[in-house]
């Protein structure tokens, strides 16, 4: 019976050193801590209601925000209605819409050997 808990306790303890040892090199071959493969960051809301306003007992005002820009909107009645779209876009009439994608630069991912250090090469 004691051989039987030595050997499940036993492969128990090696397997949790093997799966740290995975996400120990999956992090050094990526570049990031082993946290930040854990426990990723939560990504910024898109979407927001900034302000709210009763009119009367049915109708609301809401001023929405989306990707940093807000719309104004009454809901409640009959119809729901965009009152203004837009609200604290950017505009710049000079410049022209980018059409091409820009290059994002990064870097490749680091094999066993190379080091994590900033010294000189």
């Amino acid at each position: 019976m004691w051989d039987l808990f030595y050997w499940v306790v036993m492969f128990s303890v090696l397997a949790a050193i093997a799966i740290a040892a995975v996400i120990g090199v999956r992090a050094y071959m990526s570049g990031t801590s082993p946290s930040e493969l854990l426990f990723k960051p939560r990504p910024e809301p898109r979407l927001s209601v900034v302000e709210q306003a009763n009119i009367d007992g049915k109708r609301k005002l809401l001023l929405v925000r989306r990707d940093d820009v807000e719309h104004l909107i009454m809901t409640g009645g009959p119809v729901d209605v965009v009152l203004e779209t837009g609200i604290g876009e950017k505009r710049s009439p000079a410049v022209e819409p980018v059409t091409a994608a820009a290059t994002v630069f990064t870097r490749p991912a680091r094999t066993l050997g190379q080091s994590s250090g900033g010294g000189g090469e």
